[in-house]
């Protein structure tokens, strides 16, 4: 199993990032040989829009089958489930603590998205001017 982390850091001592999309670091953690595959830093933090997606993306192009993270938008949801990704409530601490909880069963699998996303039509110009101007029936 592979899993992905946010994390503010590229080791597992590092705090698990509060954020998914705009972490600073993402960790890929493999179970059976109990190290890092690889610790990268996270492009898609500073992007001015679809930044859960972009992250979402770069953990399917690092083969991940489990994500841990503290929330995940409806956006960056949809592209994991699409991908057959398991994903995992994370709890307060180290990247460590995450992988052991979940190995544990300490964490919960998320039926749905739990963040705020931006939305249908946002940051696209598609809900511009609705409720301007003269209706058409």
């Amino acid at each position: 199993m592979l899993i992905g982390l946010p994390s503010n850091g590229n080791d597992l001592s590092q705090p698990f990032a509060n954020t998914f999309g705009r972490c600073s670091y993402f960790i890929v953690y493999d179970v059976s040989s109990q190290k890092i595959v690889t610790a990268y830093s996270n492009d898609a933090q500073n992007a001015s829009g679809g930044a859960g997606i972009q992250a979402a993306q770069s953990l399917i192009n690092h083969k991940v089958d489990t994500v841990i993270a503290p929330q995940v938008g409806p956006n960056a949801w949809n592209v994991l489930q699409g991908a057959g990704i398991k994903v995992y409530t994370g709890i307060q601490g180290t990247v460590q603590q995450n992988i052991e909880a979940l190995l544990n069963e300490q964490l919960n699998e998320m039926t749905m998205a739990s963040g705020r996303g931006m939305g249908r039509g946002m940051g696209r110009g598609q809900g511009r001017g609705q409720g301007r101007g003269r209706r058409n029936f």
